[in-house]
């Protein structure tokens, strides 16, 4: 199966390669970004998004900055460096992949600070590019976890991109779709549109439909119907921050989902890599929640304004799913179950 590359260092590593997701699905458009200001837009902006992907865009973005600076003395290098990481990790607070992805790199220019910095951007090159292998690896392993959990024919419910496009292949939540078209298994997935950015609509249902896989775009406010007709087996969402009690930091909307799938006794899932998880915050009360622009409610995607002029609006980019709602977290090294305030550090005290 083939998938577009949301994210990649170019053959020169002279600039961080995205798929602008900000002209799905209409247009396939990569654009090549060389400053720390502009993979800062870049992911500010979300033309690169997803948790993974962020990681990894940071990853490089440090990377292709670092290489332009080989004739700095070390301490000069490490300053430049700790300016660029600091940038980048403002321009989305809640996604923990990004800073779990800037620390490797950090990591990676402190301890080798007695070899030349020529020497110590190959070895960020090297790390970067392991951060992309890694997710592959651990995207298809939480497809081939999850896989476990459901049965051919069932119908999944989605809430916005945790495909293909928000990491390096195969995705999170989309993951165990993928695995299972591999695999001959038939699934008929259910594509929350998720409003204001319409990841569902714009992105989801249109790598879904390049997979080949049955898929049926429906308004948000649709979900509690469908659920209620039986159609809907399982939902599967990603994740940007998950606490240790499970508490689970996701596109805004997926608290509801989770509600509503409770009521109805449908299996929710998460499925997010172990980088996702901050056990440093103890529950979803920990977790910062990022607010975006007004106008992505008042005027994104309308020919004209949809709102009165100067009304006041709140634009929460994501919410918090409590960890009583899951039915399961899956991850690359297996499924965690409730409780989760034990099960995630059991699994945590066995990396």
């Amino acid at each position: 199966m083939s998938f577009l590359r949301p994210v990649y260092i170019s053959d020169g590593c002279d600039a961080l390669v995205v798929l602008d997701q900000t002209f799905l699905p209409g247009e396939v458009k990569y654009i090549a970004l060389h400053s720390i200001a502009e993979i800062y837009e870049a992911i500010k902006s979300l033309r690169v998004r997803g948790a993974p992907a962020i990681g990894i865009a940071a990853a490089y973005g440090v990377t292709v900055a670092a290489l332009r600076r080989s004739g700095y003395t070390y301490t000069d290098f490490l300053s430049a460096f700790l300016n660029d990481k600091e940038k980048l990790a403002s321009s989305r607070p809640t996604a923990v992949n990004l800073f779990w992805a800037l620390k490797r790199m950090e990591r990676s220019v402190r301890e080798n600070a007695h070899l030349p910095v020529e020497k110590i951007c190959e070895l960020m090159l090297k790390e970067a590019n392991a951060i992309y292998d890694e997710d592959v690896e651990n995207c298809r392993k939480i497809g081939e976890n999850g896989i476990t959990l459901l049965k051919n024919g069932d119908g999944i419910l989605t809430h916005c991109n945790a495909g293909a496009l928000a990491t390096s292949m195969y995705g999170t939540a989309l993951s165990p779709i993928y695995i299972g078209k591999e695999r001959g298994y038939d699934f008929r997935v259910y594509v929350d549109e998720t409003r204001p950015l319409l990841q569902g609509a714009r992105l989801t249902s249109f790598e879904l439909m390049e997979a080949g896989i049955d898929t049926t775009l429906i308004c948000d406010s649709a979900a509690s119907h469908l659920m209620s007709t039986g159609a809907v087996n399982a939902v599967l969402v990603g994740a940007d921050r998950i606490a240790l009690n499970g508490d689970t930091a996701n596109k805004i909307g997926t608290c509801a989902v989770s509600i509503i799938a409770k009521y109805y006794g449908i299996p929710f899932y998460v499925c997010a890599p172990l980088s996702t998880f901050d056990i440093s915050c103890k529950s979803g009360e920990d977790i910062t929640i990022e607010e975006r622009p007004s106008d992505e409610i008042t005027d994104m995607w309308y020919n004209k304004r949809m709102a009165p002029d100067n009304i006041k609006t709140l634009n929460p980019a994501f919410d918090i799913t409590s960890g009583k709602n899951i039915s399961a977290i899956i991850t690359e090294r297996g499924i965690i179950f409730p409780p989760f305030y034990s099960s995630i550090s059991d699994m945590f005290k066995s990396i």
